[in-house]
Parts: C-alpha cells; sequence; structure tokens
C-alpha cells in the first residue's frame, strides 16, 4: 500500500454524506473550490491502515452526466484523478433511489465500496437491510453505519482497505441493456480502434448513444476521428428509436432504474410497520397546497429574524471589539495634525473602517449559515423550493432561488453577500445565473439608509406608504428582469431536469452544523477579505486626490494662524501660556480626544474616577484645562480652546468640502451631470452615489457631509433638515426618481466579487454591474422627466410606476417560454432523465 492514498466520497443529496466525511476526517478539513468551477471542494485527511489517506467530498449528484456543475464536477474527478477507491454513501431506508447512482459508478469501472448510511432511519421504517446479499449482488464490499452518531467509522475503514488490497477483477460490472446491446458493440467496436481513451469504452460507448454532452466533448479530444464516430453513433440512435419507439437515454435510464430496484429487492427485508411514516403526516400539511405557502412564510420569517435581526443585535457586542482593533491599530499610525493627517495615519483609519465593515456581519453570517444548514439537514430546503418552483419557472428562475432572494432583501434588510453565495444550490445553470444577476436588485440593509434619508425628507406624511413602496416594488422590477435575462443572454445555457427530492424529516447534530457555519464563514472571509481591502485603498485614493492646492492650502493655514492667535491672547500671562505654546496645543487636542473616548459608554461612578485619574497622573495641567472647576486661569484657557477647537473644526470642514470637490470622484460627479440631470441629479448626488459603489452606506454618509456644510455645519439640525436646505429645488419627484436609481443600483464591490467567484467568470460579473446601472438610469429619468412632461407630483407618480411595475409582472409571466418538467422523488423512486 502506497504512503498516500486518495480517496472519494460520493453520493446522491441527502443522503449524509457530510456526516461521514465528518466522521471520518474529524477536523482535518480544507474547503477550496474545484479548479475552473464554483462547485465547493471539501478535502480531509485521516489515518487508513498505516496511510495517510486524503479522502475528497465530492459534491452530491444524481448520476454521472453533464446536466449539472456538480454531476461533471464528480465525472471529472472520477475519470482523471483516479482514486485508489470510491466510497458510496447511500441511504439505507431508500435504497432504490440511492443505488441508481452506484450502478453508474460501477460502470464506470471505479473502485467502489458502498457505505449504507441511516440504519437507524431504515430501522425506524421498519426494513432489514441484508448487507451480505448486496455485496454478493454488487461485487464490492460493503458497510453500514450512522454517520451522524459516528457508528460505523471501524467497519467503513475496514471495508476501504479491503478494497485496496483485493485484485483488479476481470468482468467488471455490466448492466444488460437488452435491445440497446449490438448499437453498444457497434460504437465499442470503433472506439477500440483509438486504443487507450482514458475512461472504459463500454461506458462512452453507453453515454455517446444517451446524447451526453460530456461524454461527446470528451471523445471529440481523445478520439482519432470524431466525425465518423459521431455519424456512426447518430445512425444508431436513429435506428433504435426507429426499432423500439424511444431514445437511447429513457431506455437506458430505466434499464438502470430496474437495475436499481431489483438490487434493492435482494437486499431488503421490510418487517410489519406503519406503511405512513411521520415524514408522509408532516408532508401532509408542509406540502399542502394551502398550508404549505403559509409554513414555508412562517419559516422564512424566523429564519430572517434569528439570521439579520438577532445577528444585528450580536453586531452590538462584535462592533465594540472591531473598534478595539481600530483603536489599537490606530496607536501605532503617525498621530493627527492640526489641520491635516498624515497620509499614512488617514489611510491606516480608512482601511480598518472599510475591514471592519465587512467583519461586522461575522455573527450575521455565522447564524445565517447556521439556519441554513438546519434546513437542509432537517429535510424542509427541497420543500421550499418545491412550493415555489411553479411560480418561479414562469420567471426563468427556480424553486431554490427563495432562499437567495430571501436574504438579499426580497422584501427589506437583508445582504446581497450571502444570497450570492446561496444561489450555489441551484443546480439549474440557467436558473442559479438568473438568480444571481437579480440578487443585486433586492433590498439589502445598505440601501435603506438612503430610503429613510428621503422619505423622512420628501414624504414626511406618506412615510408608511413610500416605505411600503420601495420595499415591494424591487420584487415586481426583479420578476421581469429575470424573465428578459432568460429568454435571451442565458437562452443557450444549460437547464438540468429539476428533480425535487424529498428525503425523509430527521434531527441534525450540532456538530455538523457548527461545523459547517464555521467552514461558510472562514470561507467568506478567506474569499472576501483581501477583495474589499483593495478596493478601500482605490476608493481612499480617488477621495483624497490630486487635493488642495498649494494656494488653498495657505489660505486655510492663515486663518488657523489666526485662531491660535485670539488663543494666545486668552491664555496671555497666565501658567498655561507655555502649556499650550507650540505643539503642546496639538498635544492637548490629541489628550482631549483620548479621554473622550476612555469615558465613552462608561456609566460607573467609580469607573469614571478612574479614568480621571489616570490622566490626571498624565498630564495635570491639561487635565486642569479640561476640568477647571474653580480655577479662573484654567477656565480662560478651556474657553480659549473650545473657540479655537470650533474654528479648526469649521475650517476642516472647509478642507474637506474642497477635497472631496477637487477629488476625482467629485470631479467625475460634475462630469456624470449631462447624463443624470434628465433624472434630477446633481454633481452632490452623482458624487454620494458613486462612493457607493464601494458600500452603499457611503451615499448617505457622503451627502450628508455635503449637507451639514450646506446648512452651515449646524451639527444640531437633521440630516433630513440639511437635506432640505442644501437641496431647496428638490421635490418629493426628485426623491422618487433616487429612490428608484439606489433600488436598481449596482452591486456593491463585495457582492460583485462574489458574483465571480459563485460564475467562475468575470463578464457575469461586468454584467452585473452594468446592467443596473443603464436601467437605473433609464427608469429614474423616465419617471422623473416623464412625470414632469405629465405634470404628476411625486406621490401620483409614484403609484403610477406600481400599477406598471406589476402589469409587467404579470404580462411577463404570461409569455410562453420553454419549461422544464418538475419531479418530486420521494421514498424510493429514482430521478428521472429526460429524452434526448
Amino acid at each position: 500500500m502506497s504512503a498516500r492514498i486518495l480517496a472519494a466520497l460520493a453520493g446522491q443529496p441527502n443522503c449524509g454524506k457530510s456526516t461521514v466525511f465528518n466522521m471520518l476526517t474529524g477536523a482535518r478539513q480544507h474547503v477550496a473550490n474545484f479548479p475552473g468551477v464554483t462547485v465547493e471542494k471539501k478535502s480531509g485527511h485521516f489515518k487508513l491502515g498505516g496511510s495517510s489517506c486524503e479522502l475528497v467530498d465530492l459534491p452530491g449528484a444524481y448520476s454521472i452526466s453533464s446536466y449539472s456543475p456538480e454531476e461533471r464536477v464528480t465525472r471529472d474527478f472520477l475519470l482523471f484523478d483516479h482514486p485508489k477507491v470510491v466510497v458510496n454513501v447511500i441511504d439505507a431506508s431508500n435504497l432504490r433511489r440511492h443505488l441508481c447512482l452506484t450502478v453508474e459508478l460501477l460502470e464506470l469501472e471505479a473502485n467502489v465500496v458502498v457505505h449504507c448510511n441511516m440504519m437507524d432511519v431504515a430501522e425506524r421504517r421498519g426494513q432489514k437491510l441484508d448487507i451480505e446479499a448486496l455485496a454478493a449482488r454488487l461485487g464490492v464490499p460493503v458497510s453500514s453505519g450512522v454517520g451522524r452518531k459516528g457508528q460505523g467509522r471501524e467497519k467503513l475503514a475496514a471495508v476501504m482497505t479491503q478494497a485496496m488490497e483485493q485484485p483488479p477483477k476481470d468482468e467488471p460490472f455490466r448492466v444488460d441493456y437488452g435491445p440497446l446491446e449490438p448499437h453498444i458493440r457497434a460504437v465499442e467496436d470503433v472506439l477500440a480502434e483509438g486504443g487507450e481513451l482514458g475512461a472504459p469504452r463500454r461506458w462512452l460507448a453507453v453515454r455517446l448513444l444517451e446524447g451526453d454532452a460530456g461524454a461527446t466533448a470528451f471523445v471529440g479530444e481523445v478520439f482519432f476521428d470524431p466525425v465518423r464516430l459521431g455519424t456512426l453513433v447518430a445512425e444508431r440512435q436513429q435506428a433504435f428509436g426507429e426499432a423500439s419507439g424511444e431514445s437511447p437515454a429513457a431506455f437506458a435510464a430505466l434499464a438502470r432504474r430496474r437495475l436499481a430496484r431489483n438490487l434493492a429487492q435482494a437486499a431488503t427485508l421490510k418487517a410489519a410497520g406503519p406503511e405512513r411514516t411521520a415524514t408522509d403526516r408532516i408532508d401532509d400539511l408542509v406540502c399542502h397546497k394551502f398550508l404549505g405557502p403559509a409554513i414555508l412564510v412562517a419559516v422564512l420569517f424566523v429564519l430572517y429574524q434569528v439570521s439579520i435581526v438577532y445577528g444585528y443585535k450580536l453586531t452590538n457586542y462584535t462592533w465594540p471589539l472591531l473598534a478595539g482593533l481600530k483603536n489599537f491599530v490606530a496607536g501605532y499610525l503617525p498621530p493627527s495634525g492640526m489641520l491635516e493627517d498624515p497620509v499614512l495615519r488617514s489611510l491606516g483609519l480608512w482601511f480598518m473602517d472599510s475591514i471592519n465593515a465587512l467583519l461586522n456581519y461575522i455573527p450575521i453570517f455565522f447564524l445565517l449559515f447556521f439556519c441554513v444548514a438546519f434546513l437542509e439537514d432537517t429535510g424542509y430546503m427541497p420543500r421550499m423550493a418545491f412550493i415555489l418552483d411553479r411560480l418561479f419557472r414562469s420567471y426563468g428562475l427556480h424553486g431554490q432561488s427563495t432562499l437567495p432572494m430571501v436574504l438579499a432583501g426580497v422584501y427589506l434588510g437583508g445582504c446581497c453577500v450571502p444570497g450570492v453565495m446561496a444561489c450555489k444550490a441551484i443546480p439549474d445553470d440557467k436558473s442559479r445565473l438568473a438568480t444571481i444577476l437579480i440578487i443585486p436588485l433586492m433590498n439589502c440593509l445598505a440601501k435603506v439608509p438612503l430610503y429613510v434619508l428621503l422619505v423622512g425628507a420628501f414624504f414626511p406624511h406618506e412615510a408608511s406608504a413610500a416605505m411600503f413602496f420601495i420595499s415591494t416594488v424591487t420584487l415586481f422590477m426583479a420578476l421581469p428582469i429575470a424573465r428578459l435575462l432568460s429568454g435571451t443572454l442565458l437562452s443557450n445555457l444549460d437547464s438540468a431536469p429539476f428533480i425535487m427530492e424529498m428525503p425523509p424529516y430527521h434531527m441534525p447534530t450540532l456538530r455538523n452544523l457548527l461545523t459547517r457555519a464555521i467552514e461558510k464563514v472562514a470561507l467568506f472571509i478567506q474569499k472576501i477579505v483581501t477583495v474589499v481591502a483593495a478596493v478601500a485603498v482605490i476608493v481612499f485614493v480617488l477621495l483624497q486626490f490630486p487635493g488642495i492646492s498649494r494656494e488653498h492650502k495657505a489660505v486655510y493655514q492663515a486663518r488657523i494662524d489666526e485662531a491660535r492667535g485670539q488663543l494666545d491672547a486668552a491664555v496671555a500671562g497666565s501658567r498655561f501660556e507655555a502649556v499650550l505654546a507650540g505643539d503642546g496645543l496639538l498635544h492637548f487636542l490629541r489628550y482631549e480626544e483620548a479621554y473622550k473616548a476612555a469615558r465613552a459608554g462608561i456609566e460607573d461612578a467609580e469607573a469614571a474616577k478612574a479614568v480621571d485619574a489616570r490622566f490626571r497622573d498624565e498630564s495635570p495641567d491639561f487635565f486642569a484645562i479640561l476640568k477647571p472647576r474653580t480655577d479662573a486661569a484654567a477656565k480662560a484657557a478651556q474657553a480659549g480652546v473650545k473657540g479655537f477647537a470650533a474654528a479648526r473644526d469649521g475650517i476642516t470642514l472647509e478642507m474637506r468640502r474642497e477635497r472631496l470637490e477637487t477629488s476625482f470622484l467629485g470631479i467625475l460627479g460634475r462630469a456624470l451631470e449631462p447624463v443624470t440631470q434628465f433624472a434630477g441629479f446633481n454633481w452632490r448626488v452623482n458624487a454620494g452615489l458613486l462612493s457607493a459603489f464601494a458600500a452603499k452606506e457611503s451615499a448617505v454618509a457622503t451627502m450628508g457631509a455635503i449637507y451639514k456644510l450646506e446648512a452651515g455645519g449646524n451639527d444640531n439640525a437633521s440630516l433630513e433638515d440639511s437635506m432640505r436646505k442644501g437641496e431647496a429645488d428638490f421635490t418629493p419627484l426628485h426623491a422618487l426618481a433616487l429612490m428608484l436609481f439606489m433600488a436598481l443600483y449596482p452591486p456593491c464591490m463585495a457582492t460583485s466579487m462574489m458574483i465571480k467567484v459563485q460564475t467562475g467568470q468575470a463578464k457575469w460579473m461586468v454584467l452585473a454591474i452594468l446592467y443596473p446601472m443603464v436601467l437605473g438610469i433609464v427608469v429614474a429619468s423616465a419617471v422623473f422627466t416623464g412625470s414632469r412632461l405629465l405634470g404628476l407630483d411625486g406621490v401620483t407618480a409614484m403609484w403610477s410606476f406600481y400599477a406598471v411595475a406589476v402589469a409587467a409582472t404579470i404580462l411577463a409571466g404570461l409569455v410562453p417560454h420553454r419549461t422544464r418538467g418538475m419531479l418530486s422523488v420521494a421514498g424510493n423512486a429514482c430521478p428521472a432523465v429526460p429524452n434526448s
């Protein structure tokens, strides 16, 4: 036996494969992606005999075909990576269904061992499995156990060792395809002329006759005369169809299902017991025509409450830790300046703010992934997709598009990053991409601050109605767009047969849920943090440079010198004149800032006294200015310092405003005015929207700073009041156009990179950025300019647009298009394979 063994774990979805993987490898696991695709790759190590075994957990697949990325990855790994042993995990309570994949693995001539998992479920159903009979019929070692309880590890390791030590079989496993056999032999004979092809010839012949695209592409690369072979295959397909009245694909699939049924019957002894299981009784309610959707809404509400609402509450505890991390880093950066901070300090603090904004989502994501894993492991997730698939199919989506849209904020307050990540579970290429491309249109939490600002400023008397409008209209825009995309740009993508498997309900283990949640969070951090860090630097440069001219800096310096002169006059002749002389003033301002940070959030009197004592010991003179008490000289110094600080703050704000206007981002905002004027946007709005590319919250932050200045820098004025004063010409119609543009705003950088990660191609990321941008400006311009021409006010225009969006959604759903057949797979049924 070699020192290092490569093994694979294969099985259909919901067979408990992950629990078996965890049982074997424990904590020695690594999560990545298979090269060139977005399918997750899990690998782990454990001791097998005296050797180290690398175990690769292949994605769940119903067959070894080309219908989905998961099936293609499984097939290619078995063909090209040559694992020494393939552990086929099957659900012991559903042998007939799971043995369909076993048959295909054996046809591929892989060194297979079968592990019958979930034996406890089979026993509860009154079933008894004859392991020896199944091993004899299959001709491979078979073991059994309960993965989620850690039972059967030793048996499985033993049969894996047995499989690797036994000599190759004289006769490989064969499926009798009856009348299709002459055609298989004819194709095999031609394939034999090509020598060693890297795959079993009989398996290739069957797949070619079935019209499998992957097999056809494979043979086209390795066979010396693919044209002649293709002609022969087409002739044989036609001859078989004329003789039997059905396609080779349908006939071959039926032959494999019949064999799986016979194998299951020979190996299963069913004792007396109730015909209707607990799963059947639960499904009577969960999948009911009317109760099912109501239960689904309740489940989604709980999921939203736990992950989003409670997750954000947890950030109240994590944010102070992240703020402490920022302060820790700030302590190693150059100190702040009088008017401008050193570039290194500004960049460092900006960098930490950007990273912290991302890390602050971790509690939400952890709860989210935990809840999703719970729904998957209990068996409810397929029921969710089954209930909604009929509606979503009308728009080119999939039943499993539900969860991503909910997570992204189908109503209000989600996050597009986990929404895009959740699209991985959609098996249909076309539906998965359509869902990914409309996810940015959902109402993520980052859009809410701008909605609240605009509604509060321009719809104060219709606030509830306006929030309902913007919370729901996005869905009525997203569904027609999904229908358009699936019928045009995505029309040539593969569509997998939609198979709805209804596995039995069972209670997952806490360890498995925690492991999966931690894995997902770690993968999120690994994939995104570095990207966001790079984007933070780019946005910083766009906001900071080219900067303020030397002449203007001289004017600002003269003003600060004048304020300094007034302070010097106030403390002249006192002991504080020397304390605040030269750099002493700047040191005091830093001291005061540190004191305020130390006292922030402290309510305990003793703790406050301890902070005061520490700062008094650090600098008695500075503390006397902070807390002058009855000292007249200290009070005069404090008043002088406050006057200087107020002047300094005003000058600093003006410098920031000028820096923004003259920055690359500000210049670009003015350059866009000829385009955005039809939507009612000026350069200030453009600058805010441009800054939102990194994070949508930046739109409110940027415009808020500008409008505070426009309002005279009054910190007591609300942002709504400041915006109304800063944009005196703005009307509710302007606000409506801006809300609609934000609703259709391109994805933030984190979401954009996640789209690139999930699709594996940059072109889809570019499309996800460009089409919402174009669509947003077109919709905002049409609503603003069109409503002004028609004489509509903001409220009338709002509900007129709502009616148009609902009508467009209904019409888009009625447009006929190519649909997939929906098949629910329950109990012992095998998945259907479409005709060629």
